[in-house]
């Protein structure tokens, strides 16, 4: 589903190992998505890890949601 062209907001978080490549495949696309950035590698995180990376952006991934409304 694209919820961009039905009005809905969303946003792509992507791991900072992969920032180059969602550029490249969203100007190829024409389409410049809300991104969001965490650290990477998120693979091999334990549960207290990924709970600390949400914590530290969830205020962000609201944000980001929010200000296209």
């Amino acid at each position: 589903m694209n919820f961009d062209s039905r009005g809905i907001p969303g946003i792509s978080v992507v791991t900072t190992g992969f920032t180059d490549a969602v550029e490249v495949q969203s100007k190829a696309l024409g389409f410049e998505p809300a991104i969001l950035d965490v650290p990477h590698p998120i693979q091999n995180r334990t549960a207290d890890e990924l709970k600390k990376i949400a914590d530290d952006t969830v205020e962000q991934a609201l944000g980001m949601l929010t200000a296209s409304r």
